[in-house]
């Protein structure tokens, strides 16, 4: 697996292309001290992150707790940092907005940025793939929530990624549509076998997908808890419902009493 290496943007040291074979141990992401400031203002303060390849890491925490300002250094996005971040050179970020191209058929919108003249055949292979073969020549403009989020998907896919990097992408989706889109992601990952990071608010959500829930605090990640259950997973699995309780406390979220039905 090729990888890059971000370094602090006042190092003296060699250039990324000179680090290229520094040993990543098996991990997808390294990361080491990294700090990135707004306006003076620390919003990822020293943190310290490993993801191993193949690893399904789900990311929690409070808005403006720093969760997409890391996947952006992660994804390549936003380079002015202190500290090392070691990841693929591989890599494909999918955002909460699909971000589509209105005045492109959906499988040019696929092919967008890929190097070289792919043909579309590869963009019906990766929209097969999600489910959205048969909206191969639609303008995103017909295309419903989830249609579109799926769309943003095969774009990832396309990529061959070896670490895929989420950003909410469920979000915006209708209680229903995000089910279908959560389990299509779990699919995706047990058949591709990349590394994945997913950044949301949805502690339920984390539990379902993730091998580790991390949860970001001050800049640093404050808290992590093993998901050790098999899939597909049941929300009231008793497990998952004490990790619930757990992550929720973390976020400084009262979870609810059970009901209690008096018997007359």
């Amino acid at each position: 697996m090729a990888t890059e290496l971000h370094r602090q943007v006042n190092s003296p040291e060699k250039e990324s292309g000179q680090e290229q074979e520094d040993g990543s141990g098996g991990a997808a992401v390294r990361v080491r001290s990294l700090t990135r400031s707004f306006d003076g203002r620390a919003v990822i303060d020293n943190l310290q992150l490993d993801v191993p390849a193949g690893e399904f890491v789900v990311l929690l925490g409070r808005s403006g707790c720093g969760k997409s300002t890391l996947l952006r250094v992660l994804a390549g996005l936003d380079r002015e940092i202190e500290g090392e971040v070691l990841v693929p050179r591989r890599k494909a970020v999918a955002f909460q907005a699909p971000r589509l191209m209105p005045w492109k058929r959906v499988w040019r919108n696929v092919l967008l940025g890929l190097p070289g003249r792919p043909g579309r055949a590869v963009a019906e292979r990766a929209l097969k793939e999600v489910g959205l073969d048969h909206r191969v020549d639609a303008w995103p403009k017909t295309l419903s929530g989830g249609e579109a989020q799926r769309a943003s998907l095969a774009r990832a896919l396309v990529r061959e990624p070896d670490l895929l990097l989420l950003d909410e992408p469920f979000g915006a989706l209708d209680a229903l549509t995000r089910i279908t889109a959560q389990q299509l992601v779990a699919e995706l990952w047990q058949r591709r076998g990349c590394a994945v990071l997913l950044v949301t608010h949805d502690v339920e959500e984390a539990l379902l997908l993730a091998d580790r829930v991390l949860v970001m605090d001050g800049g640093v990640i404050a808290h992590q808890v093993r998901v050790d259950r098999d899939r597909p997973r049941d929300i009231a699995d008793p497990l998952l419902a004490e990790l619930r309780t757990e992550l929720l406390d973390r976020l400084g979220v009262r979870a609810p009493e059970p009901a209690v039905h008096k018997v007359a």
